[in-house]
């Protein structure tokens, strides 16, 4: 299992990021951190994150992008 699961939807249009970015979701197992590059901040994501209970952190990285962070709740420390 690879701790850190990277998705880069960065200039793809939409709804592909997102159509990369839910699989992977639902593959996302405690201890592991999906890493989501995208080049508009994903708004209609945090919703969806937030009704699986799943924590976020985003931040800007350049160029217009956003790096999302997404992990369980209960990912051992």
């Amino acid at each position: 299992m690879e701790p850190v699961v990277l998705v880069d939807g960065r200039w793809l249009e939409p709804p592909e990021p997102m159509e990369r970015v839910l699989p992977a979701l639902n593959d996302l197992r405690p201890g592991q951190t999906l890493r989501f590059l995208i080049h508009r901040e994903p708004t209609p994501l945090y919703a969806l994150l937030r009704d699986r209970g799943l924590h976020h952190v985003v931040r800007p990285i350049g160029e217009g992008c956003f790096e999302v962070l997404i992990t369980h709740p209960h990912t051992p420390s």
